[in-house]
């Protein structure tokens, strides 16, 4: 019973019926739909290759054969050839697994012996050769008849015969494909060395192509076997022999990892740091997985941790479970155990060359700090070991957090936005170093690092770092000079902000408001085919808080002797102030299209108001006019007719 509920009645007998198969249409998608690659029909071959010589020396532990390999081309008959000297077929044998689907002699060798050097599991390897070709023609001897031959042939895998033929030579198999058209170019020895050296480098068997007398899988595995020197050397050699894509800087090992999740992982194999540019999202890691010795899975990048993109490796498990298909692993245990060892393995390789090879981890680190910086917050053992050594990006190029700690006097500057703004340009006037809070994972990492050394954050464009920058002035600015200099100087979505800041001699700063342009972006409708759903909810969430009305403030510098004459101008009726307050303006525009790039106001405009400027204050007195009475400092000598924005009833 089950839930409460009573079982199903037995299900009478003579409503029983037996499924019907087409075989021709089974035989096609397993042979055609199953695999994602030909190829893979020459990785199968060899296996089963393999595993006819590990069952020979199970079955003939005495007997002194000879294990290898050979796979030849003819590219004028277009044949490709596999050839063994394993233990060989009987001619009950091949009707029972080579013309029998599911069914697997190694599979049953294995549960029998517990070997766990037997690879082949689902009886379906040799349809594989028909993905590829029109005829497969098998022709074997067992080692324990070694006096017969037999020779199987089939085109398609529906039907085939069996022949009775002269013995080999000596027992074994040679398996020959004749093949289809669009495969024809896989008779070339050349591309057999090329893909048989990825698939076979860790089989414990030679394999040969042609008549070459050096295997493909010749290169030592340094976790396999003892090695001269230093050990090192032997792993950048197998990576740089291994890596396709880029070369390694450093390489470190993979080891058994017992306990924990799925009782521990059996993995061994190499990892190493790519010498090839990542950033942020870009994920080039390479991860190559070997199941007893034979390629399953050439890119399975998801056991790497995801902040790894600039990782390659390859290892190799017998615990893992493959698919049907052997090109895919299933996601149970022991594929959660490997993520965590390798995850582990990276760490630590990481902090070893931190320690031993401190060039190539300054060479690593230039390389890959942007996704270092974002690494270091997915484990705090990278934080641990990034925090005072992973460059940031700054506005005077790339710089530790301690040294950008150091350049602000004990606080960490860090821009949000990725204009600059005038915010900014006060610090370099300053010579303070500003980080790119914009780039990938600065923010986070910098806030990070400041709780975790104590020191001050400053983040510009917030309310916060604002405050930091902008201090009140000395006395309240009266309401009817605020609302004068407010009409004279700002624009539409701009607020007036009286201020003292430095350097004095910089009369005003605009400063965009940081939220009202996420809202802009978050609220635009193009957002919603750029953000995923998800995440465009929430950040409107975040920026429902804003209305959005003021998108910069202006904050004036009372310190700024120039603002202090233009006031005195004002409060004395020279009809000048409205000119020197125009200067002022455009001066806003022309610096805000020098700091962003681009204008926020009338860049025309505000160049043609400096020449009116100039022309009203170099302008001669009219005859029979009054004199204008002087201004003090910078306004000495001004004259003109009050224009717009001119104190009422002055002049």
């Amino acid at each position: 019973m089950s839930d409460g509920l009573p079982p199903d009645p037995p299900m009478p007998a003579e409503d029983l019926r037996t499924t019907e198969v087409d075989l021709g249409g089974l035989v096609n998608v397993l042979a055609t739909h199953l695999y994602s690659t030909p190829l893979v029909a020459l990785r199968e071959l060899v296996q089963n290759a393999h595993d006819s010589h590990t069952r020979r020396l199970l079955e003939d532990p005495d007997g002194g054969h000879r294990p290898l390999i050979r796979v030849r081309a003819d590219s004028g008959r277009r044949v490709v050839g596999i050839e063994d000297t394993g233990a060989g077929l009987t001619e009950p044998e091949i009707h029972a697994y080579l013309a029998t689907v599911g069914t697997g002699y190694t599979r049953m060798l294995r549960d029998l012996t517990g070997n766990q050097e037997l690879i082949g599991a689902f009886g379906l390897g040799f349809l594989s050769a028909f993905s590829v070709a029109d005829e497969v023609t098998v022709t074997t001897t067992s080692h324990r008849d070694p006096r017969l031959g037999h020779r199987y042939r089939s085109r398609g895998g529906e039907q085939y015969s069996v022949e009775r033929v002269p013995a080999r030579p000596a027992p074994g198999t040679l398996v020959e494909l004749s093949l289809k058209t669009e495969h024809a170019h896989l008779a070339d020895e050349n591309a057999l060395r090329e893909v048989l050296g990825r698939y076979c480098v860790l089989l414990p068997i030679p394999v040969f192509v042609g008549d070459d007398e050096r295997p493909v899988n010749a290169v030592p595995v340094p976790w396999r076997q003892a090695v001269d020197g230093d050990p090192h050397t032997a792993r950048m050699r197998f990576a740089t022999a291994f890596g396709r894509r880029f070369e390694p800087l450093t390489a470190f090992p993979v080891q058994p990892a017992e306990g924990g999740a799925g009782g521990g992982s059996d993995a061994v194999g190499l990892l190493w740091v790519q010498d090839g540019g990542t950033y942020g999202s870009s994920d080039n890691r390479d991860l190559a997985v070997y199941l007893r010795g034979m390629l399953l899975a050439e890119d399975a990048r998801d056991l790497l941790p995801s902040w790894a993109g600039f990782i390659g490796g390859v290892v190799e498990s017998s615990r893992l479970t493959p698919t049907a298909s052997r090109e895919d692993l299933q996601r149970d245990e022991h594929y959660r155990a490997l993520q965590q060892a390798l995850a582990d393995a990276v760490v630590e390789g990481l902090y070893e060359t931190a320690r031993l090879r401190p060039a190539v981890w300054r060479r690593i680190l230039a390389r890959h700090g942007q996704d270092l910086l974002g690494a270091a917050l997915c484990d705090d053992r990278l934080f641990t070991l990034l925090a005072d050594d992973v460059p940031v990006p700054t506005s005077q190029g790339d710089l530790t957090a301690g040294a950008l700690r150091a350049a602000g006097g004990g606080a960490v500057h860090v821009a949000l936005g990725s204009g600059g703004g005038f915010e900014e340009m006060l610090y370099r006037a300053m010579q303070v170093p500003i980080a790119r809070g914009d780039r990938y994972a600065v923010l986070p990492f910098l806030r990070r690092y400041a709780g975790l050394r104590d020191c001050r954050i400053v983040e510009l464009g917030s309310e916060s770092g604002n405050r930091e920058l902008f201090r009140d002035p000395e006395r309240p600015l009266p309401a009817e000079e605020a609302g004068w200099l407010s009409g004279a100087l700002t624009d539409p979505g701009e607020q007036l902000v009286p201020a003292r800041f430095d350097p004095p001699g910089l009369p005003l700063v605009l400063v965009p408001d940081r939220e009202a342009e996420l809202k802009a972006r978050i609220e635009d409708d193009r957002a919603d085919a750029r953000i995923p759903s998800a995440a465009l909810r929430l950040a409107r969430a975040f920026t429902a808080r804003s209305d959005g009305e003021v998108k910069a403030r202006l904050y004036l510098n009372l310190a700024c002797p120039a603002v202090q004459d233009l006031l005195a101008a004002y409060r004395g009726g020279h009809t000048g102030s409205a000119t020197a307050a125009g200067l002022l303006r455009s001066l806003k525009v022309i610096m805000a299209a020098a700091s962003a790039g681009s204008s926020t106001g009338d860049l025309g405009g505000a160049l043609a108001g400096i020449g009116t400027a100039v022309s009203a204050l170099t302008a001669a007195v009219p005859a029979g006019l009054p004199g204008v009475p002087d201004s003090p400092g910078s306004l000495d000598g001004l004259g003109g007719a009050g224009g717009p924005g001119s104190p009422p009833g002055r002049g």
